[in-house]
């Protein structure tokens, strides 16, 4: 009992050092909503939100990366090695974005530098995470949580200043680039201060076959369609809303993203744990049921503080106001599913991006046939989300219960 207890103790410390630096960043970001919904008018607002699930989308590759190098390194490969494959994908995600920037900008509807900003922080993003995904792998977390908190406020703070000097989704996005500019040298200045040696290593003829683009696009593909799952109402509710519908939604999935974003700490901290075959199934359950405690939670406090929204952003937003708990329901369920795609990453069953993949078919059907309005937008997004939480969990528990037997 002694031992369970002293085991508890740092994995609760690494956790709530991660968890604080994860509400500090989550605070950073919606602090920029708030004078975004305040000084943009609803269609503005709509831009603004969609170009940031465009950021979301652009950052698939960053977060596989970190995923595998966190990965690699707890299984004891090469860093300069590791580093080395990831700087590949980084230079693959800044060509695909510049070549991205006008198709996204006309089918989006979105600003063309507004859309050239939001895009120039992509492969900034892959730096930050290859950095970040060392000292994940390390279980370094309070470097890590120290890291996590000063690239948002880095980022933050610009993209308010920009905001507040042109009330446009342009100066926002701008001050987004900037910022992320920042926080790739700061982190990669880390890196490099903590571990001197990588300067000069790297010259041995390791394998990459563990950190290969196959192994990264494995990767990416569950980020892919765990990043889809999560935006694809927001990014159809333009075309299928109209502009102020679509802005009264764009509100309403802030209270997804708190219930989606929240509990991310769970997930950081419990990465190591699922990369180790005799610990993994274990790990998937513990970290589930804290995360879906967290869930009900923010569900539970969403509706307490629902009043609230008139107050930060004006009555132009009470219609949606009473249903901000069917947001949270949906991102609540939507964490639930991050947790069981690092586990398939930590455990190379990536072929649970297929079960989320179907789901988000399914739900664009769903919405192209049914979304009359906000409100019927997100009880599809609810829905949909709940019942891939629930198959996707079974799965991979079950196919972790296979395995061991």
């Amino acid at each position: 009992m002694a031992v369970a207890t002293s085991m508890r103790r740092p994995t609760a410390r690494a956790v709530g050092s991660v968890a604080v630096a994860t509400v500090v960043a989550n605070v950073c970001s919606y602090l920029v909503h708030l004078p975004a919904g305040r000084w943009l008018a609803p269609s503005g607002y709509g831009e603004f939100a969609v170009l940031l699930q465009v950021i979301l989308l652009l950052s698939v590759p960053a977060v596989a990366v970190q995923s595998v190098i966190a990965r690699e390194v707890v299984r004891g490969r090469d860093l300069a090695a590791v580093l080395r494959a990831a700087m590949w994908t980084t230079l693959g995600v800044a060509a695909v974005s510049a070549c991205a920037v006008p198709i996204v900008a006309a089918v989006c509807a979105t600003d063309p530098v507004a859309t050239a900003a939001a895009f120039a922080c992509a492969p900034l993003l892959v730096v930050i995470s290859v950095v970040q995904g060392v000292y994940q792998g390390r279980q370094q977390f309070t470097q890590l949580a120290w890291m996590i908190a000063g690239v948002a406020l880095a980022r933050t703070v610009p993209a308010v200043v920009g905001l507040a000097a042109t009330r446009s989704a342009t100066g926002a996005f701008v001050g987004f680039a900037l910022g992320t500019l920042v926080a790739a040298l700061l982190t990669c200045a880390a890196l490099l201060r903590d571990d001197p040696h990588l300067r000069r290593s790297g010259r041995e003829t390791t394998s990459l076959t563990a950190t290969s683009p196959r192994v990264v696009l494995a990767a990416s593909q569950v980020q892919l369609v765990l990043v889809a799952l999560t935006s694809v109402d927001l990014l159809v509710s333009r075309p299928l809303l109209g502009e102020h519908e679509a802005g009264l939604y764009a509100l309403g999935t802030i209270a997804a993203k708190i219930a989606f974003w929240l509990p991310q700490a769970v997930g950081v901290v419990f990465f190591p744990r699922l990369a180790v075959a005799d610990r993994s199934r274990d790990g998937l359950r513990v970290a589930l049921g804290v995360v879906g405690v967290i869930g009900l939670v923010v569900v539970g406090a969403s509706v307490v503080g629902a009043p609230l929204v008139d107050l930060l952003f004006g009555d132009q937003y009470r219609p949606i106001t009473g249903w901000l708990w069917l947001f949270a329901l949906a991102g609540a369920a939507q964490a639930l599913v991050q947790v069981v795609a690092l586990a398939a990453i930590a455990t190379d069953r990536t072929w649970v991006g297929l079960i989320v993949w179907a789901a988000v078919a399914v739900e664009i059907v769903l919405a192209v046939w049914a979304a009359e309005s906000a409100v019927s937008l997100a009880v599809i997004s609810a829905g949909v989300s709940a019942a891939t939480a629930v198959v996707a969990a079974v799965a991979v528990t079950r196919s972790a219960a296979t395995v061991e037997v």
